[in-house]
């Protein structure tokens, strides 16, 4: 056997998460008081009680999710075990990187907390748009993508399974994006509700910002090496993480790849940890010969536990 632990970014938040964790466990209750305390501010409040349209602003979102992560993290740890590989959807490669003795929890959720607000200052609002588009391959999209480009920037922006690839750019050219892939028999598209166009080159100014807080934070090499977003290569060392970081910000999401690069590796257990399902149900339509569990709950962490006898 080998094991994953992978970690899920923005869109699997949702009011009340991590509470029933950190009632249960003083584990759980010391990361959300270690986030107060980092952030001087009480976000533990907004992951149990919301507002949702607190918990909805990206600068929230992003720390909210990576607390909620690594509270469920410290519960299963030393129950199950340690895992062969780590990997994380967008923000989730932060929590990776904690999870694999590569960040401290409290410079992380700093850090989060400041990539969440320069990706949302580096785009006017309206300007962006993003769109999910399904039942395409990935090379279809990026043709697509292509020729939307004459009405602006558009390009992949989360390649998330080989028929599930998310758009970002210029609100013009997604659109016109959204139109040619219903042409070409895309089965289904979705423009998406979010603040800003996530990993494409109008975050560039954002990973500027970010370079230099990254430059200023320890970055250890990893217990367990970690499959980077941006090349879906295993990276090992707390640089060559760093440098990965700069990358994402403003490059796209390569999950599908990511998930491929896993199971060449020979993992065969994946375990997401962190609220919602996103990735479990991602890792599913990728490969159906993996064994698939989560641990966001009371019940999902019983059930994994059980897994590993």
């Amino acid at each position: 056997m080998k094991l994953a632990f992978i970690f899920p970014g923005q869109g699997s938040q949702e009011v009340g998460m991590g509470r029933e964790l950190a009632d249960s466990d003083e584990r759980a209750r010391r990361v959300f008081e270690e986030a107060d305390a980092a952030l001087e501010e009480n976000l533990s409040a907004i992951c149990f009680e919301g507002p949702e349209e607190a918990l909805k602003l990206t600068a929230n979102t992003q720390p909210a999710i990576l607390t909620t992560s690594i509270a469920a993290l410290r519960v299963l740890q030393g129950r199950i075990p340690s895992p062969d590989f780590v990997a994380g959807h967008s923000l989730g490669e932060y929590s990776a990187l904690v999870a694999a003795g590569c960040l401290r929890f409290d410079d992380a959720v700093r850090l989060v907390r400041s990539r969440g607000e320069f990706m949302q200052e580096a785009v006017p609002a309206g300007v962006g748009a993003m769109a999910a588009i399904l039942g395409c391959d990935a090379a279809s999209v990026e043709e697509i993508c292509r020729e939307a480009s004459a009405h602006g920037v558009c390009s992949p922006a989360n390649i998330n399974t080989p028929s599930q690839t998310v758009i970002a750019g210029q609100r013009e050219a997604v659109e016109h994006a959204v139109q040619l892939a219903r042409e070409r028999g895309a089965r289904k598209t979705v423009m998406l509700a979010v603040s800003a166009p996530f990993h494409c080159e109008l975050m560039q100014p954002a990973a500027e910002r970010l370079t230099p807080l990254l430059d200023a934070i320890e970055f250890s090499d990893l217990d367990a090496p970690i499959v980077t977003n941006c090349d879906a290569e295993i990276v090992a060392t707390g640089a060559e993480a760093r440098r990965a970081l700069v990358k994402q910000v403003a490059s796209a999401v390569r999950w599908s790849d990511s998930v491929r690069k896993l199971l060449e590796a020979g993992v065969t257990h994946f375990v997401e940890i962190g609220p919602g399902k996103v990735l479990s149900g991602l890792v599913k339509q990728i490969s159906r010969e993996c064994k698939i569990l989560n641990v966001g709950n009371s019940a999902s962490l019983a059930a994994t536990l059980e897994a590993f006898p």
